[in-house]
């Protein structure tokens, strides 16, 4: 079986691609053609390089949430692995002291 090599695309290029979809007055399919990138990858471009003009302070106020939300999952699950060392350590010496 041949694996299929995966294409990657610079960032240069994702924006430059947005712009062009976003600019035109063709349907995005048709751009996506033209730059031989499937639709649906330009579309998921579009989602993540096309944002309404804001300003600088909602973009970090975004990503100061991401990491805030990425720490917080990192620092449930070791909370998670430490409670259950406890319950188990405390199992263990309830039967010892029996």
């Amino acid at each position: 079986m041949s694996e299929k090599k995966v294409k990657t695309y610079t960032a240069e290029f994702k924006e430059s691609a947005v712009k062009l979809a976003v600019e035109s007055n063709q349907p995005v399919t048709d751009t996506a053609r033209d730059l031989g990138v499937n639709a649906n990858t330009l579309h998921t471009w579009i989602g993540k390089y096309h944002r309404p003009k804001a300003s600088g302070k909602a973009e970090k106020q975004d990503e100061h949430l991401y990491d805030e939300l990425k720490r917080l999952r990192k620092e449930n699950a070791r909370l998670k692995e430490e409670h259950a060392i406890l319950k188990k350590a405390a199992a263990f010496f309830a039967r010892e002291s029996l």
